[in-house]
């Protein structure tokens, strides 16, 4: 799976000229997981990541390119939870390396999407996530309680990929989260986008749809994404030459 390759070399570029802080994977820093959603309410919250209209977003790209992804780490650009004091900017990033999908593309596509859906079944308590896939946004509230127990994001970070981890094909989990920079994270909402633009062109050719690619609205995506035009013979459906 290739097709998210450039991005993530993109995204290790940008954050790498940023100051941050960085931890190995520690099961046993996991925060404590409630098994569900907590309802965090206004007047028990610190503050809200993506909240107040800032950027908030998330995204996740696979690879079977053990390089880009070479080990279980979280990453952090920006001020952890415990020094924000007010509403502020975030993405959440999340890098896996996967191994061995077997069966066909229609099977490893759907493979993928489950590792993807892992993001829904964290509950960290006093950390109340709030994502919509249509517009890639994550906004987190905070409460005040979580901060006086000493939530940070590593804890939050080691939760995630634990979580991952019970998918059997993750080999390596990589997650940023990013705060405070408004263009860093503005720009990283942009990068969102076009991870989802990426894999609805994906579902459009796993569905077997027929195209004409002179009108096509994924011609664009195809164009650029390495192995996507690959992938759209391998489904049997040669994009229509255009001279």
């Amino acid at each position: 799976m290739e097709l998210y390759n450039s991005t993530i070399r993109e995204v290790k570029e940008s954050l790498a000229s940023e100051r941050s802080r960085s931890w190995a994977y520690e099961p046993s820093a996991a925060w404590r997981d409630l098994g569900q959603n907590e309802l965090v309410l206004t007047r028990d919250a610190a503050y809200e990541l993506g909240g107040s209209a800032l950027p908030a977003s998330n995204f996740t790209c696979v690879t079977t390119d053990a390089s880009l992804v070479p080990e279980d780490r979280i990453t952090l650009v920006g001020p952890d939870l415990g020094e924000i004091r007010a509403d502020s900017p975030f993405c959440r990033i999340v890098l896996l390396h996967v191994n061995d999908i077997s069966g066909d593309d229609q099977e490893a596509f759907r493979t993928i999407r489950d590792m993807e859906f892992a993001k829904y079944h964290v509950f960290p308590e006093g950390y109340m996530m709030r994502v919509s896939p249509e517009n890639q946004r994550e906004q987190v509230r905070v409460s005040k309680k979580a901060l006086k127990k000493g939530i940070s994001f590593r804890n939050i970070g080691n939760s995630f990929i634990k979580k991952y981890k019970e998918k059997g094909l993750v080999d390596h989990v990589s997650i940023y989260f990013v705060t405070g920079g408004r263009e860093l994270c503005k720009g990283l909402a942009d990068t969102a986008k076009k991870v989802d633009t990426i894999t609805l062109t994906l579902n459009h050719i796993m569905d077997g749809l027929a195209t004409d690619c002179s009108v096509c609205s994924f011609k664009a995506v195809c164009d650029e994404v390495e192995g996507m035009k690959e992938l759209h013979f391998k489904k049997g459906e040669a994009p229509m030459r255009l001279d």
